[in-house]
């Protein structure tokens, strides 16, 4: 959607689908840089944009991009309307820049579609219970398709992007990166969560309501990722079980910053008096690594967003005399590089495979932590590119049967 040729395009893979007979609800983010552009004229105009106006400035990206496809479409010969969230009836809660979706009312989408029109939504927004324009997040319009997808009961959310589909590993890192031709909701939330160009809650509706979600190229025919359930077997109707314990993919975020709470009391309720106010802030902790020493103190460490960084030592230092705590340090400019596959943590050798092909890479792991299906070990930034690529060698993952 980044310029009028691109738009016309979009409009183009749309109808060819119209024709066909099929109903088509169509969600679209904002041309190019737009919102960012609109970050970045904000700031400029107010030191602290307040949340409410900001919900409503960046909202505006995506009604310019809504009605200019709906004028494209009409071109082509297609009856269409253009909605923005609150007109689809996406409800939200009343977080601003980060609302949840609460409800979606399909009324207006089902009437316009039973008179033959496409339905073109702006994405990344909805109203909150004081009318207020909200929006989802960065990424959001993701999670906007699937929304809409499953409150309409759709066969399936498709998601056209710059990409052709999922691959093991970042291809602009690792050239021999294999694109994925499925992969399940679990493994891809996983990838999500730690890098893949997709946004998390939108694998997470689709897995709730069991909505296929396909990406591919907004450019070409090449065929993409389908996200679903389990896979099957392409050689029989039979789910592939323990066959299916091994790494899918390399997954990588970077702009990731550390605080240590030293010398905290070891003692029941310290952690929620320092969790719960960070949350209450809005800030997001990630990995999380507690040690308690000999004199029943303990050191906490936890990860945030680099973007979170002064805002997280603010309120962490508010808490100081509440804590008892000794000293706090923070370190910026680290990154978390993972390893997903399913079943891992019943699998033996993964994670002393990863540490292994991390310390001959003499790749420093600050902080390790795990899930079911993930091993993630904190580094420096500007080692991450280069432990993606060890790691995506070292599970051969270049291979179209990676090791187990």
């Amino acid at each position: 959607m980044a310029n009028a040729e691109k738009i016309q395009g979009v409009a183009k893979r749309i109808a060819d689908v119209s024709q066909k007979g099929i109903g088509v609800v169509a969600v679209v983010s904002a041309m190019g840089d737009s919102t960012d552009d609109l970050i970045e004229l904000a700031h400029s105009v107010s030191d602290k944009p307040h949340p409410r106006e900001m919900d409503l400035l960046l909202s505006t990206g995506e009604l310019v991009s809504c009605t200019l496809l709906t004028m494209a479409l009409a071109d082509l010969g297609l009856e269409a309307v253009s909605l923005t969230g609150s007109q689809a009836g996406i409800h939200t809660d009343t977080s601003h820049g980060r609302a949840l979706i609460h409800r979606v009312d399909t009324e207006r989408m089902q009437k316009e579609l039973e008179e033959g029109r496409v339905v073109v939504v702006a994405g990344f927004q909805g109203i909150n219970e004081d009318n207020d324009i909200t929006t989802l997040g960065r990424g959001g319009s993701d999670t906007t398709a699937v929304a809409l997808a499953a409150a309409l009961g759709a066969d399936r959310c498709e998601i056209y992007t710059d990409v052709d589909g999922i691959y093991t590993a970042d291809p602009r890192i690792v050239p021999e990166a294999r694109k994925l031709t499925e992969i399940d909701y679990d493994e891809m939330l996983e990838l999500a969560n730690y890098g893949a160009k997709m946004h998390p809650r939108s694998i997470e509706l689709g897995a709730v309501y069991k909505v296929p979600i396909y990406v591919a190229s907004s450019f070409n025919q090449t065929p993409g990722t389908l996200i679903h359930g389990i896979p099957y077997s392409a050689n029989a109707n039979e789910v592939q079980m323990e066959n299916r314990i091994k790494a899918t993919g390399i997954a990588c975020t970077t702009n990731v910053a550390k605080i240590t709470v030293r010398s905290v009391p070891d003692q029941p309720g310290v952690a929620a008096a320092l969790f719960e106010p960070l949350a209450q802030s809005g800030i997001s902790v990630d990995t999380i690594v507690q040690n308690t020493s000999e004199d029943r103190t303990t050191d906490i460490s936890f990860t945030v967003s680099g973007t979170d960084l002064p805002a997280a030592i603010a309120k962490v230092e508010e808490l100081f005399k509440e804590l008892g705590a000794g000293d706090l340090i923070s370190e910026a400019g680290l990154a978390a590089v993972s390893v997903v596959g399913s079943g891992m943590q019943h699998t033996p050798g993964y994670a002393s495979r990863m540490f292994r092909v991390l310390a001959d890479g003499n790749v420093n792991i600050d902080m390790i932590t795990t899930s079911e299906i993930r091993i993630s070990c904190i580094i420096r930034e500007e080692q991450a590119q280069e432990a993606v690529r060890l790691l995506h060698r070292g599970f051969q993952l270049d291979e179209l049967d990676p090791v187990d």
